[in-house]
Order: C-alpha cells, then structure tokens, then sequence
C-alpha cells in the first residue's frame, strides 16, 4: 500500500507539473498572451498585423433592445453568460481555467458574482469535461462547458457524437441533454500556428442532433449564445477568437435572442452571391465593395451564422437571383462546409447558375505559422475568383 500511496503521490505531483507547465505556456510567449492584458501604444504595429488580412465592420447600433454599451466580443460573450447566470438559477459554467477568467478573459469576475459552485475550473480533459457536462444536462442543469481551443475539442468528439447528439433520439425522448452548450475559441489568430487556428466546424456539420454556431460579431456573439444556451438541443458555439478584441461594437446590456439556423443577408445585390461565417464574412464584405469599385459587380452578401442546421432557402434565395455563387471559409477545402453547401445549391438551383460554383477556402494542409498569411482565403484570392465567374 506504501509503495502504492507513493506512486500516487509522484502522479499526483506529475500532473500538478504539466498543468502549471501548460498554463506558463499560454501565459508566456505563447498564443495568447495579446489577449490576456491589453495591448499597450507600443504593441499598435502587432496589433494592426494580427488583423491585417480583414477589416472589421461594424454593424448599426440595434435600437430594440434598450440601452446598449460599447463591447468587443469577449465582452459581449461574458455579458451573454452574466445575463444567463443571473436569469437561470441552474446554470453553471466550468472549464479549464474558466474560475480565473479564461485564457481570453470571457468569464472574468463570474466566479467572484456567482460563487464557486457554479463557475470552476475542470481537469485537463475534453472528453471529461463534455461527459460531465453530458450528465448535468440530463439533470435539467444548463450547462455551460467551455473547451479552450476547438482545436482540442477531438478528445471530446465521441462524448458529443454519440452521446450528446444521440441522447435523446437513443432514449425515445425520455431523457436529453439539449440544455448543453459547448464553447470554444475558433480559427486563425495571426499567429496560432497548428494547434491554436483550427476551423473544426465541418467535422460536426455531418452529425445530426447537435447545432453548430459562428458569429461575426460582438452584437451576434451575445444574441446567437443566448439562444444557443436556451435551445433544446445540444449546441457547439465557436468563437472567432481573432474578433475578441479586433471587434468592437454597440451592444445591448439586457439579454436578447437572435433566431439559430436562419442566414442574414447583409447586403444585397445582383450579380453574384457571398457566403461565409465568423471571421470571412468581414473578408468578403471587403470583397463586395472592391468588385463593385473595380469591376461594377453588385454582390450579396450572406452571413450563415448557423453551419447545422443552416439555412438552405435564404442561400438558394439569392442564387437564384444572382445566379452565381462564392462560398469561402478558413478550413481546408477538402470536405470543407463549403463543398455541402455547393452540392446543395447545385442541385436546388443548376439551370439558374450562370458559372461554376466558386470555393475559396484553406489549403490542405495543417494550418502554418509563419506561412499563415499565405495560407488564408484573403481578399485578393476571393476577389481573383470573383473575377474568374464574372468572366466565364
């Protein structure tokens, strides 16, 4: 038993180790050291290369929702879970790190307003986390579980596809965990590299029972978790983890719903249809307003929002009338969410198309360091492809 008792001991001592050595990690030189302090006058160069590939837009100031304070997305997402905290007494929020704050700071000061008990901090394990957050949800807890990188969601991946997506369909609707919701920080970030840029969201899209979120915005980031944390389904909500900072914009104080599987247009036009989500949509923004400068193309532009279940009628919509489509996101092409959505629309909307189908998208490859700027669908490779239907 001594020996036994001592094995445990150095265990114990072990794992204490690589958990400290990991958050020295993060907190050092690492990924997310920018987003841990604010960025002093002379960090102004870093910061403008970190985003140098989009340019944020902001949306008007909603004026239906009552008074509204400036937020970037970190800000919106914490006031999205203070306002969910508050409204529902089951509610509990737990992650690695998520007591402190966050890696990103969404659940500072939670732990201090809401107590220990429904804020904590879990083990390193994804798939426990998931598992644990499976088991309250069956409850009637709503549970809120955040994965710190989506890049790390995978040892999650059989908790939330054969049991979250699953549980209820297995139980004839006797039992479920729809009040789950996972969070996790998603996407390039300037400097992420292979484990802290992933795009995952294409992996889950082929998985009925779940649904997949990506806002764009402070303002959609709010709306689209809140109603993700109030569905009856199990729902994965990431987070363009570029955007926590780069995004400001006016905000509602009091919580606020925005409608889950339903596409905004956001600007209409004639000629040819853009679709993106998260971070691309402020890319292919861009791009509407070069090819109506340049080229005097009127485009479309959609934001899904929703990636499953998405909206299939906004989309065919509008290629119908434009009769050209570009879809366009960070994930690599092969097997990317873009190739379904074209398969789709190809089938819905063949004798309207006016050209090929166009997806500008990562390489496949494993997402670079220094060769991040290549890697990505920028404005010049979505604007060359644009170019390449208009002519065809």
């Amino acid at each position: 038993m001594a020996a036994v008792g001592a094995t445990a001991s150095r265990l114990l001592r072990l794992g204490a180790a690589r958990a400290e050595g990991r958050w020295r990690r993060l907190r050092g030189a690492g990924l997310p050291r920018g987003f841990l302090q604010p960025a002093s006058a002379g960090d102004d160069a870093a910061q403008r290369r970190l985003v140098s590939h989009f340019t944020f837009q902001p949306d008007p100031e909603p004026r239906e929702y009552g008074q509204t304070q400036k937020m970037n997305l970190f800000q919106a997402v914490t006031s999205a879970l203070d306002n969910s905290l508050a409204k529902d007494p089951t509610a509990v929020i737990f992650g690695e790190d998520v007591a402190f704050g966050g890696v990103f700071r969404c659940t500072v000061g939670l732990r201090d307003k809401y107590g220990k008990d429904r804020v904590f901090n879990t083990p390193l394990c994804e798939q426990g986390i998931v598992g644990f957050g499976i088991g309250i949800a069956v409850t009637g807890t709503t549970a809120i579980a955040e994965i710190q990188f989506a890049d790390y969601i995978f040892p999650a991946f059989d908790q939330i596809v054969n049991e979250a997506a699953k549980y209820r369909y297995r139980s004839g609707d006797l039992f479920n965990c729809g009040s789950l919701t996972i969070r996790a920080p998603w996407g390039c970030v300037g400097h992420g590299a292979l484990y802290h840029s992933q795009s995952p969201e294409a992996f889950f899209a082929h998985c009925p029972g779940i649904k997949v979120v990506v806002p764009r915005s402070p303002f959609q980031a709010k709306g689209l978790l809140l109603s993700c944390i109030e569905d009856k389904n199990p729902c994965i909500f990431f987070e363009p983890k570029i955007l926590y900072r780069a995004a400001v914009e006016q905000v509602p104080v009091e919580p606020y719903k925005i409608p889950l599987s339903q596409a905004e247009v956001i600007q209409e036009g004639s000629d040819v249809t853009l679709v993106a989500w998260g971070t691309q949509v402020h890319v292919i923004r861009e791009v509407a307003s070069m090819a109506q400068e340049k080229l005097g193309v009127s485009c479309e532009v959609i934001d899904l929002r929703t990636i499953l279940p998405w909206d299939v009628d906004t989309v065919c919509k509008s290629v119908v009338k434009t009769g050209r489509l570009l879809i366009s996101h960070e994930a690599p092409l092969t097997g990317g969410f873009a190739s379904e959505i074209s398969s789709t629309v190809q089938e819905e909307c063949f004798l309207n198309l006016e050209a090929p189908i166009s997806r500008v998208c990562g390489y496949d490859t494993p997402f670079p360091h220094v060769f991040e700027p290549f890697y990505i669908p920028d404005k010049w490779k979505c604007y060359d492809a644009l170019r390449k239907m208009i002519n065809y």
